[in-house]
């Protein structure tokens, strides 16, 4: 079973494996980083630096079924001063859980988390157009796009990529996959 933790430290190893390319790399965490790969140390001083400016936080998915524990991470940030609206990133589920409905599952449970323990009214999220997988997840989810005037375009290895703005407004979770 699949459950929600904070992050800890010891997790980022397992993070900044699960990006096997350059490409994947960057569909993970767009511009965030100047260089791949990035150390465990990098990303943790990452989350250190924003979550004492930004109110950022990290959480981790745990599967206790499994002994390798560790099947996937995001993170959480508030876009506001009255924490109604919640932005995810850094959606990430290990390379070798992908395709099983990991993704699917740790998303349902940090929306549940994002409506009925932080009480937002709306969770948001970014989604390249070329990571179709990821948007199929999302959108599985019950995350449906944004307006198109809020895409933002990207310079990434030397191309543009689109980048679509999703969105779940508090009313949105009934139709939400249950998991």
């Amino acid at each position: 079973m699949l459950h929600l933790r904070p992050y800890k430290k010891c997790d980022a190893g397992h993070i900044v494996n699960w990006c096997k390319d350059e490409v994947s790399f960057h569909k993970w965490c767009a511009d965030r980083f100047d260089h791949y790969p990035i150390s465990a140390e990098e990303l943790h001083a990452y989350y250190e630096e924003y979550a004492e400016d930004d109110g950022l936080f990290a959480m981790t998915a745990f599967d206790d079924s499994d002994t390798a524990g560790i099947a996937g991470h995001l993170m959480m940030r508030f876009l506001d001063k009255e924490k109604t609206v919640l932005r995810f990133g850094f959606i990430i589920v290990d390379a070798k859980k992908r395709g099983r409905g990991v993704g699917k599952e740790m998303l349902s449970l940090a929306v549940r988390y994002a409506f009925e323990i932080l009480r937002v009214e709306k969770v948001t999220l970014g989604v390249f157009e070329n990571n179709a997988a990821a948007r199929h997840c999302y959108k599985a989810v019950g995350f449906r796009e944004a307006s198109p005037e809020t895409a933002e375009y990207y310079s990434i290895l030397g191309e543009k990529w689109k980048c679509l703005e999703l969105e779940m407004e508090k009313g949105m979770l009934e139709h939400a996959t249950e998991v």
